[in-house]
């Protein structure tokens, strides 16, 4: 048994939720900068070097990449064998992202009720997913989620006869209606199987993958590859203006289901695709 105190959690929350919102990723900026090169249309290829601009900017200012801070995402593989000392682990979570925004200069956005409206002004509650694994070790994950693709994302409860031209249909439908909405080029996150809330968390889960690394699966590392190929037809282009990129990237993962049910949750984000993670 191994002992790990809340302070330290909350300390490493803090530090990611600040750097997350200051510094992109380089997998992320990197095909930024490779798409950049191929875009085939002008005004396209000018936002690329724009959101590029941005990211650097922010690196070497340390400050928030995008206005929209977002609701943070946390998820959580918490070690069997690890005794939490202190204040409860989700307590150590929440007061890591009030720290997080409070010293970070961070817009904070989180309404205490969805209807009434009022700012908890803090950022908090995050929405925290947690998983309990083999070991001694806690691995943290933090994403930031800004709410203008998120409010682009869907879910659909599919019948097993539509199969995987139904998948694809459903996709490509969700970000052709989403358009510029969600500030593209986009990442879309694609979760299949489980349940209704299951496929919810995978499509959101799979942001979190780098760019460069391919799924465990060869047959959803080419489905992946198609959607890219057919999102990218769409022709929304970067900011919505127009070019061959609209997407970055499509990660999938993929859970066991009930034999009369086909469930698929689609989770988009921007281009300022946020998340950084420790293992403590």
């Amino acid at each position: 048994m191994r002992t790990i105190n809340s302070n330290q959690i909350q300390q490493a929350i803090k530090a990611l939720f600040i750097e997350a919102n200051y510094f992109l990723s380089e997998d992320v900026l990197n095909r930024l900068r490779k798409y950049e090169q191929i875009e085939a249309s002008e005004i396209g290829k000018e936002m690329l070097c724009k959101i590029v601009e941005n990211a650097e900017l922010a690196a070497n200012q340390k400050v928030a990449i995008c206005q929209d801070t977002g609701m943070s995402v946390v998820f959580v593989e918490l070690g069997q064998e690890v005794h939490i000392e202190g204040i409860n682990i989700t307590d150590a979570i929440n007061e890591g992202v009030r720290q997080a925004y409070k010293d970070g200069y961070l817009r904070k956005s989180v309404v205490m009720d969805p209807l009434n409206r009022v700012n908890t002004n803090d950022n908090t509650p995050a929405v925290i997913h947690y998983d309990i694994v083999a070991g001694d070790n806690i691995k943290i994950q933090a994403m930031p989620k800004g709410f203008g693709s998120e409010n682009m994302s869907a879910i659909k409860m599919l019948k097993p006869s539509d199969g995987v031209e139904g998948i694809i249909d459903f996709v490509v439908e969700t970000v052709q209606k989403a358009g510029a909405n969600p500030c593209p080029p986009i990442i879309v996150g694609i979760g299949i199987g489980g349940t209704m809330e299951k496929a919810a968390i995978l499509s959101k889960k799979s942001l979190l993958r780098s760019l460069d690394e391919k799924n465990n699966n060869p047959y959803y590392t080419d489905l992946e590859n198609m959607l890219l190929t057919r999102i990218n037809n769409l022709g929304i282009g970067p900011q919505g203006l127009g070019g061959i990129t609209t997407a970055l990237a499509v990660k999938i993962e993929s859970y066991p289901t009930h034999m009369a049910g086909l469930p698929v949750a689609v989770n988009i984000t921007c281009h300022a695709s946020r998340h950084k993670e420790i293992v403590l």
